[in-house]
Parts: structure tokens; sequence; C-alpha cells
């Protein structure tokens, strides 16, 4: 009853959104803008004439390979950084610089390091998810209570012990809230990644389908199935804040 509660709100709301979709396309005689009807068979055209998938897994294989290459660079920075106060002094205000600056401006130098191909698109999603992950876990090191740390080094533990048994737990909370943003940002410039992709991915799939024939019902249903795929990508990650290892730090 309780879970039944809390979905029928948001399923409300998106039947809603599709119902006021439907009536205004259709008032206004639009022969551009599809109609949720239109998204779905076109969705169904490419279900079976097997492309999705290949767009879908494209996609996921980019995402998953650049978020991956950010988390094995920035949890180890992250950690360095916070332990050590040179290193944060002398790199955050470097990554604070660099943080904003949009993926997209990367893809000229992306194309001229990488070429045209998967390592380009790649690349611009480790840039996307690595700089917020840095911050975020050099951040929770700073939260630590000094005291935890003092009674570590008091009792003489080694510096592997140290982060292994006291601060790698002690910031797990907040590296997975740094994980789920990176996560979140590497998933939202999937488009923008895959403008210099070879002929697969989602984000090739909306701009493919805009430029070879107008066809906006794909367009509009790759932006919905970019949409649900993120936020699936996203329960994945908050399940991870329910393991015992990191679940004290949470309400509920």
């Amino acid at each position: 009853m309780i879970k039944l509660k809390k979905i029928l709100p948001p399923l409300a709301l998106i039947t809603t959104l599709i119902a006021v979709w439907w009536i205004v396309v259709i008032k206004t005689g639009s022969v551009i803008f599809p109609t949720p009807l239109q998204v779905v068979t076109g969705a169904l055209e490419l279900i079976e004439d097997g492309t999705l998938w290949e767009h879908i897994s494209s996609s996921l294989m980019r995402v998953g390979a650049g978020f991956l290459l950010a988390v094995l660079t920035a949890i180890p920075l992250g950690l360095w950084m916070g332990r050590v106060d040179g290193a944060y002094a002398t790199l955050n205000p470097v990554f604070q610089i660099m943080r904003p600056i949009s993926p997209i401006a990367w893809i000229p130098l992306a194309i001229l390091w990488f070429g045209v191909g998967n390592a380009s698109p790649i690349f611009l999603i480790f840039i996307a998810a690595v700089f917020p992950l840095i911050v975020q876990t050099a951040a929770g090191v700073h939260t630590i209570e000094p005291r935890y740390l003092n009674a570590a080094e008091n009792f003489g533990v080694s510096r592997y012990k140290l982060y292994r048994q006291v601060v790698i737990p002690a910031v797990l909370p907040d590296l997975i809230v740094g994980m789920r943003i990176s996560l979140g940002v590497a998933w939202l410039v999937v488009v923008a990644a895959e403008m210099i992709a070879l002929r697969s991915g989602l984000g090739y799939m909306i701009m493919d389908s805009r430029n070879a024939g107008n066809r906006y019902d794909l367009v509009i249903a790759g932006m919905i199935i970019i949409g649900v795929i993120g936020l699936l990508l996203d329960g994945l990650m908050r399940l991870m804040e329910g393991h015992k290892s990191v679940r004290w730090r949470y309400d509920r």
C-alpha cells in the first residue's frame, strides 16, 4: 500500500502530461511535432528492425567506459586531496576552474586528440564525470570527524589500514552521492558526446533522425528513452545507499 501511494502521484502526473501533449498537438494541427501515438509507433519501428537495442547498448557502453575511467581516476585522487593539505591547496583551484567548462567545449580537442570514433565520446563523458566526483570525494574526506583519525594514528595504524578501515568507510556515503551526480552528468552529455560517434548511440539516433528526414517522432522517442534509462541508472545507484556499510548516514 505504501509503495502504491508513492507510485500513483508520478503516474498520474505523467498521464496528465501525455494527455495535455496529445490535446495540444491535435488542437494546433501541427504537422511537425508528433503525437504520443506517433512516438510509440516510431519506437516500435526501431525495436522491430533491431536498431534501438544497438543504439542503447552503444550509448551504455560509452557512458559505462567513461564513467568507470572517471571513478578509477577521481576516487584515489579525491582521497589523496582530502588527506594531504598541500595537494588540496594545489589541485582544487585547477579542478574548480575546469569543472564548470561544458563538455561540449571539449569536442574540438577530443576530435584533434582521438579522432572520430568511440574514444572521443568516452573522453567527453570522462571529462563530464571526473571533476564532480573528485570534488565530492575530497569534500567527504574533510567531513570525517578528526577524533576518528587521531584515534587511529594514536594506535599506530598504518596508512593502508587508516584508509581501508577509517577513511574509506567514513567517506563512502559522500562517495556514493558523488557517483550518482557524476553518472547523471555523464548520461546527460551522451547526446553531445555521440555527435562525433560512429553511426551508433542514442545521441547519434536523435541527430540522424533530425537531419535525415525530420523524423521528430524518433527524436522525441530518443529523448524519452534517454530520460527513462537515466532514471533507471539513478535508481541503481540509490540502491547502494541502502547497503549496510553506508545506510547509517541516512534516516530511511
